[in-house]
């Protein structure tokens, strides 16, 4: 692997590591820096690069597996003492975890081919983009201005059901799952961390189950030539999110969604008028 290939494999890295659990669409940011400026399908085919977004995809998935281990081992019973743990013993269960991921599971089963031949555009991520920062701006104005919901351990199976129908939308490019996720999180009454500690912890199945079965399918493409790039990749993806999420964890609830969904509308109107004019 030649310099400027480990280059592109750090910034790309770089890019999904920052940008998959932030509300601002890892998918906008990628066409940007890859597809536009990049073009890693140049490097390598166009099979190798769509198999090195799935590996760098996993990176980003460790990162959040690393910091909420502890969750995730209380889930799978195997640690009982958590902090957050509410006064009548009640907790966050694995089965309201499953709860919230079905709806969007089914959907994405049902219409995967649909998806991935009708809405995977750059028109088609710009109107995500923007119609997610509207749908963030209104959980910011309309969520209840004293949250109740203040731990995972306070979700109940109603909750966990409308976060998971609304994460539904996040299907169409663009929208973003963690932008969908915490907006509902938030419009259902928790406050904007407890929502996204539910939305990072309901990624980890779905990305690992989505990103398995790709990189499974595209097994062939990893070959000598290519892991050395896959590996700079998986681990700059894994490290920037591991910075990503414990920087947004500690500010989400200070600054709100609202300014994420400012960014998005420019990044929605750079893409446009740069790429599409």
């Amino acid at each position: 692997m030649n310099l400027w290939e480990l280059f592109v494999a750090v910034v790309l890295g770089f890019v999904e590591g920052l940008t998959e659990f932030a509300p601002v669409s890892s998918t906008g940011h990628m066409i940007i820096v890859d597809d536009f400026i990049f073009k890693s399908k140049e490097l390598f085919s166009q099979e190798v690069a769509n198999t090195f977004k799935v590996v760098i995809q996993l990176g980003s998935v460790l990162a959040a597996v690393f910091v909420f281990k502890d969750r995730f081992l209380n889930l799978l019973g195997l640690k009982k003492n958590i902090d957050g743990q509410t006064e009548d013993g009640s907790r966050f269960k694995i089965t309201q975890l499953i709860v919230g991921l079905l709806p969007a599971a089914v959907l994405g089963l049902l219409f995967e081919d649909y998806i991935d031949e009708y809405l995977f555009s750059t028109k088609t991520v710009i109107i995500g983009l923007v119609l997610g920062a509207f749908l963030m701006i209104a959980a910011d104005y309309l969520g209840p201005r004293k949250p109740k919901i203040d731990t995972l351990d306070k979700i109940t199976y109603k909750h966990a059901l409308i976060v998971g129908l609304i994460q539904c939308i996040s299907l169409w490019p663009g929208f973003s799952r963690s932008g969908s996720t915490i907006s509902g999180g938030v419009l259902v009454g928790m406050n904007h961390r407890t929502a996204s500690d539910f939305t990072f912890i309901m990624a980890v199945p779905i990305m690992f189950g989505a990103s398995g079965i790709s990189l499974l399918k595209n097994w062939e493409y990893i070959t000598v030539d290519t892991i050395p790039f896959f590996i700079v990749g998986f681990i700059s993806a894994f490290i920037f999110a591991l910075i990503a999420i414990r920087f947004f964890l500690k500010l989400i609830d200070k600054i709100r969604l609202t300014p994420f969904a400012i960014y998005r509308i420019v990044i929605a109107g750079i893409i446009y008028f740069v790429f599409l004019q």
